[in-house]
């Protein structure tokens, strides 16, 4: 049979399903003896608009190396699974009415049926989704773990809460270093024994590591729901652009900033992509300074305040609070309260990442507040300002004009007196003792010394007048835990008398309602407001009407649900055991699988899930559930693959769609048209584009020659553009090993790239060709029959495959997959010109091309007359002697010209070389009898007669 691809993958893609071929096996398990290899994609959030070709570029790249690890005789473990909680199916429950679990099963079974088609070697029988019950049971019991958990900074690790309380019950909270949050009062022992248990309660939750707390979000009332900062694009909502705010909410946070030190110390542990930590650097922010405490005049209020730089202290002219900052309404005063207001409320209407982005806006209003300078006493005007976040220090700034940039250009701006503290330098330099390292110093104690020095120097005398303390401060802040939706995991939460109680781990999972609609109630509480039977009955030990709460032994539950990241954060964990209904995963399964070998996704996820679930990580690990303190050894950040896409030209002010090469200086505007409307030659079938969008049915359309030519340009693949390719297509009309090879030979994997189809019959005709080595054609040009001949290769056959190997295994093991398909290509032009038939090449040619090609190769390996899968044949050995010239072509000159060539071996004397040259019928007929001068031999190279 001619190569016919859709038969030959829909035959060995049943193969692979009806056998588990690619089931790992769980330590414990007949015959497992082999080293274990974990290979994991971070798994996609099934959209209904399914895989474009975009999204396999990855997933390819992993499965090329798990087949390349089964094939050296490892346990390979590459699941998949699916991030099926999230916003976009709620929100189409809210448009339809459908229940977002029956919208993500037919989004699913979509992703599975392409996910198939192109061939991966994913083990199914592991499969996770975090909207299954089953699997989010283990979510609830990590959170409970979590909120049963404190962080012992002596011992640097998590520690359970009774811990806590028993050093409470021995000596109270002051000889503890623990974290907690900032507003936390000491207490003795005897105080704490004479609290009421809801009292305990409350201090405790300063302490967990999941806690309650009124905390600033980015609210998006049109969704009403929090969103993480990486939703929000440009102030809007990701998802509809809808207008997201500032808001004040009692939250479920998780006090990741207890990790903050080891999740920074930790990258130098594990070989991620630079960039990749480097954004993780940034994001945690570690900076070295001190805590000053400014008094507010006239009150009993402080004002901390965090500055990397107390040497300038002496520089502070004002200032700065974030507008959220809790005291900013207690010390306002009364004559500055509706300005401060109505720019809190205009604060409240620009996310944080706009705010931190925008240093070109100035904006802020005085408070009327005076704050005490603490060591001149004099008064320091106390204004709120945009560029300051709550979240970021203390919420509040000490400003320096004359040694910071943004500082010095608030205080031009607004009039505020700049004290020129310099003897001998231009006070509109500003920062100009940031550049040079000059101290800024007008007091005795710091005259003269270096910034080193004062530095040091400032905080001993801080501390000593009590007005502050040596502090290293991070950026990271806690993450807010909650989202107002219901699509989510919910929390195994019930309230009594407004406090949080745990469910049972026994009990989990505690599962969603139903809920009639999937909106906020009316009166603005979650969707989960809406259930009916949404209560705790803590005899029963079940969920029951909400009819029956009596805040006695039934108690209203939890009514938010947890973010997108909750059940991300360790389903890598899960996968090593995903059946386990006993525990989150057996320590058998977790020591023998430990952590993850290579781990490909995206760069977007730098800073959120990454970040989690190293956290999580490292809080499991500290409680002794997980083997390891970091989850992947080694990650890869794949490129995206571009899309190109087609514009039609509309002359403004008009209906009048213009062809490309007429435009000539009309002011147009570029409208995307749906690639699937235009041919090759960039021609837009016309009439096809009127259907597709009906409001040009009446336009006139300018053509060139007949033709309307459409414009081209290389941007983001994406449903929204129209410049989707479906990879069933290309799978149907070239085969999916056609698409595995042409993603990995688009370009470097850590690249993007554009697509392009048209390239694509390239690696088509590849495959026919390799196909064919295998091959000869029966007469009459019917069709072909499979010929393979047992006889010994040629030199120049194991020459090439030997290359080949050793090519190939170097840019498997160095990620090189563009290169690999270029050597295969060379390959089998090299054998065909050879014209090798021989079984001793085409058998490992075959595995070596399998994890590349993995259809063509299991066909050609069943045809070779081996039982099973290729998948486990070991992979060929480089073998250098293959590629050691063991003689050399010598061209023969006479008098300098070449006559003829000999081939004559590498480790012949010079003295044999010169008697077969000599006694060679080509020299006799060239010296006719006469005897040479002189014979030059240079050996390896040439050999000239001198006559």
């Amino acid at each position: 049979m001619k190569y016919d691809h859709n038969a030959i993958e829909t035959k060995w893609q049943q193969y692979w399903k009806e056998n588990k071929t690619f089931k790992a096996e769980n330590p414990g398990s007949a015959g497992v003896d082999k080293p274990k290899y974990y290979v994991l994609d971070m798994f996609p959030y099934p959209s209904g608009a399914g895989l474009h070709v975009g999204h396999p570029l990855g997933y390819i790249a992993s499965d090329i190396y798990a087949r390349y690890k089964r094939h050296q005789g490892f346990n390979v473990l590459h699941p998949m699974g699916y991030d099926s909680f999230g916003l976009p199916a709620e929100q189409y429950a809210i448009q339809t009415g459908q229940h977002p679990a029956l919208t993500t099963e037919t989004n699913i079974k979509r992703y599975r049926e392409q996910l198939d088609k192109i061939g991966f070697s994913f083990d199914w029988s592991r499969e996770v989704r975090t909207s299954n019950p089953d699997y989010y049971r283990w979510t609830q019991w990590i959170f409970i773990q979590l909120f049963n958990s404190w962080y012992n900074n002596d011992t640097g690790k998590a520690e359970d809460i009774s811990i806590l309380v028993q050093k409470f019950e021995a000596g109270g909270n002051t000889g503890i270093n623990a974290v907690c949050d900032n507003d936390t009062e000491p207490f003795t022992a005897d105080e704490w024994r004479n609290f009421s248990e809801e009292d305990q309660q409350k201090i405790l939750l300063k302490y967990r590591l999941t806690y309650l707390a009124e905390t600033e979000v980015n609210w998006c009332p049109a969704l009403g729901t929090v969103l993480a900062n990486d939703e929000i694009v440009n102030g809007v909502s990701e998802r509809g652009g809808h207008p997201v705010v500032r808001k004040k909410m009692t939250q479920w946070s998780m006090r990741i900033t207890a990790y903050a030190k080891r999740l920074l110390e930790g990258l130098d542990r594990i070989d991620w992509p630079q960039p990749l930590k480097d954004a993780q650097t940034n994001w945690i922010g570690r900076s070295e300074g001190a805590e000053v405490k400014f008094k507010v005049k006239g009150t009993a209020f402080e004002i901390p305040v965090f500055t990397t730089r107390p040497d300038t202290i002496f520089g502070v002219s004002f200032m700065t609070l974030a507008p959220e900052h809790e005291l900013v309404r207690e010390i306002t005063a009364p004559e500055q309260k509706e300005a401060v207001e109505a720019y809190i409320e205009a604060t409240a209407k620009r996310s944080e990442r706009d705010r931190m982005a925008d240093v070109k806006t100035i904006s802020g209003v005085f408070t009327g507040a005076y704050a005490e300078h603490p060591f001149t006493k004099e008064p320091v005007p106390v204004w709120i300002g945009d560029y300051v976040l709550a979240g970021y220090g203390t919420g509040a700034v000490m400003a320096v004009p004359c040694g910071d940039q943004r500082d010095y250009d608030f205080a031009k701006h607004f009039d505020i007196p700049i004290p020129n503290i310099f003897k001998d330098v231009d006070i509109s330099e500003a920062a100009y003792s940031e550049k040079n390292g000059t101290v800024i110093a007008n007091s005795d104690f710091l005259n003269g010394l270096s910034y080193e020095e004062a530095t040091k120097k400032a905080i001993e005398k801080l501390e000593s007048i009590n007005a502050g303390q040596g502090r290293i401060n991070y950026r990271l802040r806690d993450a807010v835990f909650s989202r107002q939706r219901y699509w989510g995991e919910p929390f195994p939460v019930y309230y009594v008398n407004g406090l949080p109680q745990m469910i049972g781990v026994e009990h989990l999972p505690l599962k969603l309602p139903e809920v009639e609609k999937y909106l906020p109630t009316e009166t603005g509480e979650p969707p989960l407001g809406n259930a009916r039977t949404w209560a705790w009955d803590t005899e029963k030990n079940e969920v029951v009407s909400n009819d029956l709460i009596d805040h006695k032994t039934v108690f209203p539950l939890e009514l938010n649900t947890m973010p997108g990241w909750a059940g991300s954060s360790s389903y890598f964990n899960r996968y090593m055991d995903a059946h386990n209904q006993d525990e989150f995963a057996s320590q058998e399964a977790l020591n023998y699988w430990k952590d993850v070998d290579l781990y490909i996704g995206g760069s977007e996820h730098a800073t959120g899930h990454l970040l989690y679930a190293r956290f999580w990580q490292k809080f499991l690990f500290d409680k002794g559930l997980l083997p390891v303190d970091e989850f992947a050894k080694k990650l890869i950040n794949q490129g995206m693959i571009l899309g190109t896409s087609t514009f039609v030209y509309r002359i403004k002010g008009s209906n009048t769609l213009i062809s490309k090469n007429k435009i000539q200086g009309r002011e147009t505007e570029p409208i995307h048209a749906d690639v699937s409307l235009v041919n090759a030659s960039d021609e837009l079938d016309v009439e096809a584009f009127k259907e597709w969008r009906p409001e040009f049915r009446d336009a006139e359309f300018i053509l060139e020659d007949g033709k309307y030519i459409v414009g081209r340009e290389v941007e983001k693949m994406s449903k929204s553009k129209y410049n989707v390719v479906n990879p069933d297509d290309i799978c149907e009309q070239y085969g999916a090993d056609t698409l595995r090879m042409y993603e990995m030979f688009l370009g470097p994997l850590e690249q993007a790239k554009p697509w392009n189809t048209a390239g694509i019959t390239g690696v088509h005709g590849f495959l026919k060709k390799l196909w064919k080595l295998y091959h000869s054609p029966l007469e009459g040009g019917q069709g072909d029959v499979f010929h393979v001949s047992d006889d010994p290769a040629s030199k120049e056959n194991l020459k090439t495959l030997h290359k080949t190997i050793k090519k190939v295994v170097e840019d498997i093991e160095n990620f090189s997959f563009n290169t690999s398909v270029s050597s295969f290509m060379i390959a089998v032009n090299e054998l065909t010109a050879q014209k090798c038939n021989s079984r001793e090449v085409l058998e490992p040619l075959a595995i070596i091309i399998s994890p590349y090609a993995p259809h063509i190769a299991e066909e050609l390996w069943e045809r070779l007359g081996h039982q099973g899968s290729v998948a486990f044949a070991p992979f060929p050995e480089f073998e250098e002697k293959y590629l050691v010239e063991s003689s050399k072509e010598y061209p023969v000159s006479f008098n300098g010209k070449m006559r003829f060539k000999l081939d004559l071996p590498l480790d012949m004397s010079t003295e044999e070389m010169e008697k077969i040259v000599l006694a060679h019928e080509k020299t006799q007929e060239q010296l006719q009898g006469r005897t040479p001068k002189k014979i030059i031999i240079v050996p390896g190279k040439i050999i000239n007669i001198v006559g």
